[in-house]
């Protein structure tokens, strides 16, 4: 089995599993750090954990272009279908589905959720995924630390996706606590940098990862790709 994942800017993340590609948060358009255009990516599914125009982003372009499956909770699918998409797959916290290239469950997230025209976006979310080969991967989405990560990481957690941007998501700080509870073998750092308000030192971050938790940081510049074995 074979998990290749790169970071595209902000929380935006292609992954590709054994030859399959899917699609986190694709806020390309205006990121200043977007490492590639909207119209460079062609994805199968995309993975979709809240409304605002920074996850959101180029949603409804791709999947128009590509028909791309988006899952995203059920508010979501209501507003997106009336935007014209069809290929739309609704949950909401707790909620699984075998997607055959990963089975993805619905875990909660502490934050808000709107479309940037006002429109209430339900609940925001992130994702635990399995690959078929029993990978397992957790798309924490905008969030702050919560004690209930204890039993993600009871689940087992290969590698981990989370936010260290304060501000608006747990900062640094509380994604050390977030590692402690969560246990993954592999964390990555993401909703950082791209702004001002969530300018945050990555390599810093993961040089206390690696003195203060049991997990292996991965740090990458936008563009930048990294294997799972």
């Amino acid at each position: 089995m074979k998990l290749k994942f790169t970071w595209l800017g902000h929380s935006c993340f292609w992954m590709e599993i054994d030859g399959h590609s899917i699609l986190f948060d694709p806020f390309l358009t205006g990121n200043p750090l977007a490492a590639v255009s909207a119209n460079e990516v062609s994805p199968e599914i995309i993975f979709l954990s809240h409304a605002h125009g920074d996850h959101y982003g180029d949603t409804l372009q791709i999947a128009k272009r590509t028909g791309a499956k988006v899952v995203t909770n059920a508010d979501m699918c209501g507003y997106l279908g009336k935007q014209g998409l069809e290929n739309l797959h609704p949950g909401n916290t707790g909620g699984g589905w075998d997607h055959g290239i990963v089975h993805a469950r619905f875990t909660q997230a502490l934050h808000s959720s709107s479309f940037p025209d006002g429109t209430y976006g339900g609940n925001p979310n992130g994702f635990y995924l399995t690959t078929p080969s029993g990978l397992k991967i957790y798309f924490a989405g905008d969030t702050d630390l919560f004690s209930d990560m204890s039993l993600i990481g009871d689940r087992g957690v290969d590698v981990a996706f989370l936010p260290i941007g304060d501000n608006f998501t747990m900062g640094p700080a509380e994604s050390l606590k977030a590692i402690h509870l969560l246990r993954p073998r592999y964390v990555v750092p993401m909703h950082y940098k791209t702004f001002g308000l969530i300018d945050q030192d990555g390599r810093a971050w993961g040089d206390q990862v690696s003195s203060l938790t049991n997990a292996s940081p991965i740090v990458l510049d936008p563009g930048d790709s990294h294997e799972i074995p």
